[in-house]
């Protein structure tokens, strides 16, 4: 009997392991796979910018799978074919057919590519705990992608030993590489559904849908103008599901039928069809770069109501679509009253500011070195905007505000270049002359109905951000947005342009937009006093900047007083204290890291130490590089994230100013640095969608941090910083820190809220 019994014990101990042993559950591209893309791939691999446009947000992204061919080429003499996902092709057979390759699918007796990626960096040797990484990794936007197709893989292998994926980064761990391995060796099968409407979310789309499908030609063209306007945007529904977001398209079909999208390079190219404007659900990943909002409500399509059709205006016939009508968007909307126009960008100001600051445009050197590092927007009252209120005024300027792009050519750059210019010099004289003979611009020229109304914007090389509020030491430009400068700016650089076009097109483009930042800079200057405006003119164009004053810009009125009264010794500053005294209520970004007016430099409701913390960091701020020699070592967009002993923590932005001696001109930006004179903005929050680096900081250790910082006169006294606090790519909790700036942001400003970009951290 004994033994009976233990062979019963041992054959139930094998039926046991037996069961533990049987395959493993099959698995979930939704439940298992995505959330393992979007924790460890999605950072570099989103947007146009995703090397080898290989864009692991979605399920449609990874079976498209890669390219070599780059989506952001300046060089380039023929536009090339947009490839658009969710726009341009659906599915791995259109996909193939516009010769992207799979990364998914096993090669005869070779595993997928994405396979032999993962394995080249899952063996490689581990990185030295936060250490430098080996200089022959080359990072960044310089980086050349190779993109090898999988029979050009054993080469890249033999030549990149240390450049498989995820790449230069603490990799997957050991569960999530096994994980993709199981999942690609059963055949990578993707069974990810879109994401679709709540009940409540629907019946709001088709409210909307209703209101710019409604029939009359009035209707029509003011359905075609909002289209226009927010096609970039990021809709959400006041009560929505988090994290649902639409976008406008025009479809074939009408409402409560399947989109069948009408997919032109521009939303203002002739459709072909009739259309219908329709919401459609915004698939994939959410990233932070491209993440543009805006509201939908009820309280906003009674806003949209009252704004264009209040009035008894009327459209005689409704325009075409074309080259002309792409150019001059003033001459296309003309029946449009421009007073709606208006007024509606100024209610979300920020959203549109944001289009053409931070959007597809806005990414590469050659893009942003028309515009400062850091400026603060304004914007002209409608009463106060004579393209508003001047009829005759409006017909003599509209001819005049056409802009360049429309046609690519490449031999007909200059040419097209010197028509534009042309043009927007006559506008402006026209424009000084006839606001010349009105009373003297004061308070009221500002406009001042939302928080919308006080916009900063920081230059981070070769991208940009854009937060409300006045943000940083006073700078050294400001713009001021009148209605004509406004739809230009957005038009050129948001509805005109196309990141798949040829290098004419990109140049009309960036030339016209140095025009843009020439008028607002002139419109700022009017609220100056009279005799200081040539000081400022000299120091904003030094260094060359001259000759392009005397080439291609139009003279400023140094005659025509100002209505302000401001202390003439530093005109600048005594504007910029009277205006938060008089609309503080407006400023969303009270700064007293910055700008510290008294003993205190830091923002109430603090707990003591982080109190202390932000006293300390005040020390780096508004110093030239000259006496701060870190400043120097530092790139343009460094998050500090500062955790107290109860584990609460906050994070700071501590953004690089480069000075320049002027932004005048399309290339040699290096000769124009003034490096002595670059400043640091601190600042709560993540101002970048792109961080270069990162500082992990204990906020006891925030004055001793401070302190390095302050004594710190070479790049071996940094290392040192950035050994004892930084958080290198190859830090064991580099994720974890890395993803919790996009937590902080979601729990500050939930709707703002994506996956960051990590093409741009450098390997300090």
């Amino acid at each position: 009997m004994p033994y009976r019994i233990i062979i019963s014990f041992v054959l139930l101990l094998i039926g046991s392991t037996t069961q533990a042993q049987d395959p493993a559950p099959a698995l979930s591209y939704t439940r298992d796979i995505q959330p393992i893309f979007t924790e460890k791939c999605v950072a570099c691999h989103a947007c146009y910018d995703s090397a080898c446009q290989l864009n692991l947000g979605s399920g449609e992204g990874a079976a498209r799978g890669a390219t070599k061919v780059l989506v952001y080429d300046g060089d380039r003499s023929q536009a090339t074919k947009p490839t658009r996902l969710f726009y341009d092709a659906f599915g791995k057979a259109a996909w193939r057919h516009e010769g992207f390759t799979s990364v998914l699918d096993a090669q005869g007796s070779q595993a997928a590519l994405m396979a032999r990626m993962l394995e080249l960096g899952h063996s490689r040797a581990p990185l030295q705990p936060n250490g430098k990484l080996p200089d022959d990794i080359v990072l960044g936007l310089n980086r050349e992608n190779m993109c090898p197709l999988p029979e050009e893989f054993d080469t890249y292998a033999d030549v990149h030993p240390n450049e498989g994926m995820p790449l230069a980064v603490t990799g997957l761990s050991d569960q999530q590489y096994q994980t993709l391995r199981r999942w690609l060796a059963s055949g990578a099968p993707i069974d990810q559904q879109g994401v679709a409407p709540s009940a409540q979310e629907a019946a709001q789309v088709l409210q909307w849908e209703n209101l710019l499908n409604a029939p009359g030609a009035r209707e029509s063209l003011v359905a075609r103008w909002l289209f226009e306007h927010l096609f970039i945007a990021h809709l959400y529904f006041e009560g929505g599901e988090p994290g649902h977001f639409f976008q406008w398209v025009r479809s074939r079909t009408p409402s409560g039928q399947p989109i069948d999208l009408i997919n032109t390079r521009r939303p203002n190219d002739d459709p072909g069809t009739r259309i219908y404007y329709r919401l459609w659900p915004i698939q994939g990943v959410i990233v932070h770069k491209t993440h543009i909002t805006y509201p939908l409500s009820a309280a906003k399509m009674e806003r949209v109501k009252a704004l264009f059709y209040s009035g008894d205006w009327q459209v005689s016939a409704l325009p075409g679509y074309g080259p002309g009508r792409r150019a001059n968007p003033f001459e296309t909307f003309e029946a449009i009253p421009a007073q709606a126009r208006y007024q509606f960008m100024l209610d979300n100001a920020e959203y549109f500011v944001r289009t053409f600051i931070r959007g597809p445009v806005c990414r590469g050197q050659i893009a942003t070195d028309v515009i400062r590092d850091n400026f603060w927007a304004l914007f002209q009252a409608p009463e106060h905007d004579l393209y508003i209120t001047d009829p005759l005024y409006r017909g003599r300027a509209t001819p005049l505000l056409a802009m360049p792009g429309q046609n690519d050519d490449v031999g007909s750059v200059l040419s097209l270049w010197l028509k534009y210019r042309d043009k927007r010099n006559e506008y402006e004289a026209l424009r000084r002359y006839r606001y010349g003979e009105l009373p003297a611009p004061g308070w009221s020229t500002l406009w001042a109905g939302n928080d919308n109304a006080l916009l900063s914007i920081f230059r981070h090389f070769d991208s940009a951000s854009v937060n409300k509020g006045l943000i940083g030491e006073v700078p050294q430009t400001m713009w001021l947005f009148d209605y004509p400068l406004l739809e230009r700016t957005y038009y050129q650089l948001v509805v005109n342009f196309d990141v798949f076009g040829n290098v004419s097109h990109q140049a009309q483009t960036r030339l016209y937009f140095d025009l843009i930042r020439n008028g607002a800079e002139q419109n700022f200057l009017r609220l100056m006093p009279a005799n200081s405006r040539d000081d400022f003119l000299d120091d904003w164009y030094q260094n060359g900047g001259k000759v392009k004053l005397w080439m291609d810009y139009e003279s400023i009125d140094d005659d025509k007083p100002t209505g302000l009264k401001l202390n003439e010794k530093d005109p600048k500053r005594d504007f910029v204290n009277q205006l938060l005294a008089r609309y503080g209520d407006l400023n969303a970004s009270p700064d007293p890291i910055n700008r510290c007016v008294g003993a205190y430099c830091s923002r109430p409701g603090l707990e003591p130490v982080l109190r202390d913390a932000e006293q300390a960091l005040s020390r780096l701020t508004s110093r030239p590089a000259a006496g701060l020699k870190v400043i120097d070592q530092l790139p343009e967009a460094t998050m500090l994230r500062i955790e107290t002993r109860t584990g609460h923590r906050e994070v700071y932005s501590l953004l690089r100013n480069r000075a320049h001696s002027n932004v005048a001109f399309m290339l040699g930006e290096a000769s124009r640095y003034q490096p002595g004179l670059d400043t640091l903005t601190v600042y709560p929050g993540v101002l970048s969608s792109y961080p270069n680096f990162m500082f992990n900081i204990p906020a006891e250790q925030v004055p001793a941090f401070v302190a390095a910082m302050e004594s710190a006169r070479d790049a071996q006294h940094f290392e040192k910083i950035v050994d004892r606090w930084g958080v290198r790519r190859s830090h064991p909790q580099f994720w974890e820190y890395f993803h919790d700036l996009s937590t902080y942001v979601r729990e500050t400003t939930p709707l703002e809220e994506g996956v960051l970009d990590m093409n741009r951290y450098e390997n300090l």
